[in-house]
């Protein structure tokens, strides 16, 4: 359970930590974060060098990228909720961080994921992403089960062939893409001009956006030059991008129909849709959906039959359909969902300026912060933190969350730039996605237990988060009809 320690019982402190030499210390630090190290060990050693979870320190990427990779680093469950608070934090222009990619690259907007919400735009363009949300909630059930089902049929016929295994991380870049843009559109982007292209399109413009903060397991002499010290040249996703683009200015009509009604123009309100769908959503589920899946691998049969009995049992008793309320039922589901959002967050950093003096409280200190000073927060050491979930924080469990005791620690997960018990509105900068992500989730682990009793799978790491390769699955024996 969450911590009672009250830092607010303290004398305020003076953040410790050090930035080095100018320059030097930036890029020493970005070597250590990249390859000497790697992001967890990173922020864990610095944590234990100066015996605080509130720090300073250099983040990545550094020189020539950033004008400034000094931040104030919040690192524990008890510290980083400040980052929400937009009574404290701004956030224009910190969504990548310490650096920001081009505008070419969204065709010349400030998108939303950049804007404070005490700017304008960021109303109107988060209305219009909640009334596209809305106005599409009855199709995502039966769109996520084709698509899907579809998936799975070919893992299966993967499997079938000699020495058949399944890669799904390639299988689910092709699915996600095509759902999502059918779930929120109602168009198959594969259905249109952008063909199969639509993924790769979108992982290049992902990337060029990216690039500073990843490694792609080249040598360090290639990719510090390539990646780390200067922005890859927009135009040469422009074409990509372009094509993108049309489809949506397209397939989204309604949707630019409804934003023109909030007085954004249509050019504007359609550069948006596209990167909250292709960044946001779609680069959620390129890492949600393995993340899930190789938790669920590696936990085996038992949790598996768990799952099986609480999702057909729910899915029989609504006459064998597969409904909005029948998955709400299926509490060990949504906690395995949690569990791994909780584990592995889509997006691990998050920042915000100061926006005035403020005295900051981790478990055992109150630190003082001076305004226009850079926050920075490694999710992952906040949802990890041993004071609130214990010895197993750093483990999967799957029914953490599961009855009143498990449902207190909801407070804690925070995967969506915010609380899990909060809710996104105009006015902060949580997903306006939260809920159909948690359901999407649900949906996945459905119609893997809607067909399968078991399954078994090779799970490794690639450069967005897990990567899994079906090695078998033992189909359904009973209870598993749906309609």
């Amino acid at each position: 359970m969450a911590s009672s320690d009250d830092g607010g019982s303290s004398a305020p402190r003076d953040v410790p930590g050090s930035y080095g030499l100018p320059l030097v210390g930036a890029v020493r630090d970005r070597l250590d974060f990249y390859y000497f190290q790697g992001q967890d060990k990173y922020f864990e050693s610095r944590v234990e060098r100066y015996g605080s979870t509130v720090v300073r320190i250099n983040v990545p990427p550094g020189p020539f990228m950033a004008r400034d990779p000094r931040v104030v680093a919040v690192l524990d469950a008890k510290s980083f909720p400040v980052l929400f608070d937009m009574d404290k934090v701004e956030k224009k222009d910190l969504f990548t961080g310490t650096y920001m990619p081009s505008t070419s690259l969204t065709g010349g907007y400030r998108v939303c994921s950049y804007l404070d919400p005490s700017e304008p735009t960021h109303t109107k363009v988060k209305q219009m992403l909640f009334s596209l949300l809305l106005s599409r909630k009855d199709d995502v059930i039966p769109t996520f089960r084709s698509n899907f089902s579809a998936l799975l049929a070919t893992v299966e016929s993967q499997l079938a062939k000699s020495g058949g295994k399944a890669d799904f991380n390639k299988l689910n870049d092709v699915t996600s893409f095509d759902f999502i843009g059918e779930a929120y559109f109602g168009v198959r982007p594969s259905a249109t001009d952008l063909g199969s292209g639509g993924p790769t399109k979108a992982a290049k413009w992902l990337i060029w956006q990216l690039h500073p903060l990843v490694t792609l397991g080249l040598p360090m002499v290639l990719e510090e030059p390539l990646l780390h010290t200067f922005h890859l040249p927009p135009f040469l996703v422009k074409g990509d991008y372009r094509a993108l683009y049309k489809y949506f200015s397209t397939a989204a009509k309604q949707a630019l129909d409804t934003a023109e009604g909030l007085g954004l123009s249509r050019e504007e309100a359609c550069h948006n849709l596209l990167f909250a769908t292709t960044f946001n959503s779609y680069g959620g589920l390129k890492v949600l959906f393995p993340g899930l899946l190789a938790n669920v691998a590696n936990a085996g049969e038992k949790l598996h039959e768990k799952l099986v009995a609480e999702i057909r049992g729910a899915v029989a008793e609504a006459g064998g359909k597969v409904t909005l309320a029948a998955v709400e039922k299926m509490e060990l589901a949504k906690s395995v969902v949690w569990e791994s959002l909780r584990l592995d967050p889509p997006v691990k950093f998050q920042y915000g300026h100061a926006k005035k003096d403020l005295l900051i409280e981790s478990h055992d200190a109150v630190f003082q912060v001076k305004k226009g000073e850079m926050l920075f927060g490694y999710q992952p050491c906040a949802t990890k933190d041993p004071r609130v979930f214990g010895d197993t924080a750093k483990e999967f469990v799957p029914d953490r969350f599961v009855g009143e005791e498990g449902s207190k620690l909801l407070q804690y997960v925070y995967w969506s730039n915010g609380r899990e018990t909060e809710n996104p509105s105009v006015d902060n900068k949580q997903c306006p996605g939260k809920n159909f992500v948690v359901l999407v989730g649900r949906l996945f682990l459905v119609e893997l237990f809607l067909r399968y009793d078991t399954f078994t799978a090779e799970v490794a790491t690639e450069l967005l988060g897990a990567s899994v390769v079906f090695t078998a699955v033992t189909k359904a024996t009973s209870g598993a009809g749906s309609e």
